[in-house]
């Protein structure tokens, strides 16, 4: 991919800056191969919309239905992870703090231990393990008060619930922002059967989660590809503890893994730490409880993220909803004004504003919560493709670019245009809601030319659109001089 970026970089100098200027002549047609597609999937062609923008050489543009204003599910990605690389920086880091208003003696510290979150996407189990080893080192052995935890960085926003699968809450990819986001509140469930006992573990191991374990053991057979292991979460009536009851069976040296989020943030973050806390021999006697840190308490210990570079290769490899919903908010919290309301608004303002400033079109631009898990959150494929240009030219154009999948290669992409040209070819982030299929990102041609690409697709019954995408970077990797 090396010559990939080294035509990256020798292209940016001429790129025009909005390929709506262009006075050279425009393709307003799908191609044939393309439209074939849809009319073997049965999905109008009005359906889709269409940018393809040389970024070198001398080829033809094609631009179609690209003015409407369409959902572009997780392609809206790319417009919250360039907006930070610009504006918070490549380098930007978040804090996560532990501090103390008591004092510490002979490894007793007398008083509250607070854990002050700074909104952290990243802030996963070994790192937190790493943070609480800190802890140690700087003398804490036994804590005599509570577990306070401060989540005060963010004003969260009011926003509803999405949901395509009918209502379950507890599935990971709907997991939503918070300032002390910890291992993103997954639940990671172990289910083996070792000689026809079934036994079930849990990480972290938090203690408020009970395992009510009624998985029946088969014989010996091939083990499934999805084995009949079924999770139903009950939670308490306060909500501080849930008993998950596994049931289902299980073939003789078979496993089954699965991962859900059944608490809130505030009572996942705590039994987080009181496990990981306990397993390296420490104690607190108190309660958890939500709080500020006192102006006069004294820093113990802290911990810094990943740097922006990883943090946006995360979300648009893998397409992890909550950590660009955990960036949407870092921006608005980065600049937030009194008259923004919630960090939400705040970001919007400020992408708005970034967007008008490079003279970047956004009259269709509709940003709820900068995932693209959204109904409400719109874009025109030429905005997007605009987008895409000047982030060509953008001085950070090599770690924009390498954050997104790879066609057959990693992330989204990994099991899409194998045994193609375009295998290999291509940096392209995905999008997928129940009536979405969207590609957006950049690609080579045969010829060795890279191209900008935006592919969206809305249609309430969009089987088989993915293979119509495909088809768009097929054509585009064929293209002829």
């Amino acid at each position: 991919m090396r010559k990939l970026f080294r035509c990256f970089i020798v292209g940016a100098l001429s790129a025009p800056l909005a390929f709506s200027t262009l006075a050279a002549p425009v393709h307003q047609s799908l191609p044939a191969a393309v439209e074939q597609s849809l009319k073997r999937n049965k999905i109008e062609s009005s359906a889709l919309s269409l940018v393809m923008l040389p970024l070198t050489g001398n080829a033809t543009p094609t631009i179609v239905n690209a003015d409407v204003s369409v959902n572009p599910a997780s392609t809206m990605k790319l417009v919250t992870t360039y907006a930070a690389l610009e504006l918070l920086g490549p380098n930007h880091q978040w804090r996560t703090e532990f501090y103390a208003d008591g004092p510490l003696k002979d490894g007793v510290l007398g008083g509250n231990l607070y854990l002050k979150g700074g909104g952290d996407p990243k802030l996963n189990m070994e790192r937190l393990w790493l943070l609480l080893r800190d802890l140690r080192a700087n003398g804490v052995r036994q804590v005599t008060g509570d577990l306070v935890l401060d989540r005060n960085y963010f004003i969260q926003p009011d926003l509803p619930q999405f949901d395509d699968d009918g209502g379950d809450s507890n599935k990971p990819y709907l997991v939503g922002p918070d300032s002390l986001l910890v291992n993103l509140k997954a639940l990671r469930f172990v289910v083996r059967n070792d000689a026809g006992k079934v036994d079930i573990a849990v990480e972290p191991p938090i203690a408020t989660v009970k395992i009510d374990n009624r998985v029946q053991s088969q014989p010996a057979a091939k083990c499934p590809g999805w084995p009949e292991v079924v999770y139903n979460p009950v939670k308490s009536a306060d909500g501080r503890e849930v008993t998950v009851v596994v049931s289902g069976k299980l073939h003789v040296g078979c496993s089954s893994q699965t991962y859900l989020s059944v608490l809130d943030h505030e009572h996942y973050a705590a039994g987080a730490v009181r496990a990981i806390w306990n397993e390296l021999g420490g104690s607190i006697r108190g309660h958890d409880r939500l709080g500020s840190v006192p102006k006069d308490a004294r820093l113990l210990a802290r911990a810094l993220s990943p740097d922006l570079v990883e943090i946006i290769r995360d979300i648009n490899k893998y397409s992890n909803n909550t950590m660009a919903r955990q960036l949407f908010l870092s921006l608005g919290a980065a600049f937030r004004n009194e008259a923004d309301g919630d960090d939400a608004k705040a970001a919007q303002r400020v992408i708005r504003q970034w967007l008008a400033k490079n003279r970047m079109i956004s009259t269709h631009l509709v940003m709820e919560n900068g995932s693209g898990l959204s109904r409400a959150e719109r874009i025109s494929a030429r905005e997007l493709g605009t987008m895409l240009q000047n982030a060509w030219r953008s001085p950070y154009a090599a770690e924009f670019i390498s954050s997104m999948p790879i066609a057959a290669r990693d992330g989204t992409m990994r099991k899409r245009l194998l045994n193609t040209g375009v295998a290999g070819q291509a940096h392209i982030k995905t999008g997928t809601l129940n009536t979405v299929r969207a590609i957006a990102g950049y690609s080579r041609d045969k010829h060795g030319d890279v191209w900008a690409v935006v592919a969206i697709l809305n249609h309430p019954r969009p089987w088989g659109a993915s293979a119509v995408l495909d088809q768009v970077l097929i054509d585009l990797y064929s293209q002829a001089r």
